[in-house]
């Protein structure tokens, strides 16, 4: 039982840092991103995410109150996130020629 209640504190702990993670992430974006990615707002992703990180820390991870929190703590990292960062450049970015390809430049058959 003692192993199982360990387990359940370490992945209650990652929930609590996964959470966190997505609040400070989304603190951290400019607001006009929110709506230029066509979004919701950033006051709303602000009050989800915040709300999902306090029932991370107050609830046990049984509840279902914490798993709503972690639903919507993936929705922002799967779908919000990506296009913010698409927006702002925050994706990785190389700095080439418009004619490069996947696999280097296009040089013409040359």
């Amino acid at each position: 039982m003692q192993g199982f209640n360990g387990f359940m504190w370490l992945l209650s702990m990652a929930l609590t840092v996964f959470c966190c993670f997505a609040l400070i992430d989304a603190a951290t974006r400019r607001e006009d991103a929110y709506r230029a990615a066509d979004k919701k707002t950033k006051p709303f992703w602000l009050i989800i995410l915040g709300i999902a990180f306090v029932v991370s820390v107050l609830f046990p991870l049984l509840s279902f109150l914490p798993i709503i929190g972690l639903i919507a703590t993936i929705v922002y990292m799967v779908d919000v996130r990506p296009a913010l960062r698409g927006l702002s450049g925050g994706g990785r970015s190389r700095r080439g020629s418009s004619s490069d390809g996947p696999y280097g430049p296009y040089n013409g058959g040359r």
